[in-house]
């Protein structure tokens, strides 16, 4: 599936953390870790567990850099 977004970050899911409405997905990637909050039913679907390899996919209208 073509996507418009540039910022994709390959990573892999460390924990899932399934709440009743948002899920809380940690990853690790190659600078570090992310974390993302995703609906519970978006993990859900994609079957997110532990270990999968995974692309971050980062498309924002706002960016925030702090120095």
């Amino acid at each position: 599936m073509p996507l418009s977004a540039r910022n994709r970050i390959r990573g892999t899911v460390t924990s899932v953390k399934l709440g009743q409405v948002m899920a809380e997905v940690q990853l690790r990637v190659e600078a570090g870790e992310m974390v993302g909050v995703i609906t519970e039913h978006s993990a859900k679907e994609l079957g997110l567990k532990e270990g999968d390899q995974v692309t971050v996919v980062v498309k924002s209208t706002e960016v925030m850099i702090d120095k």
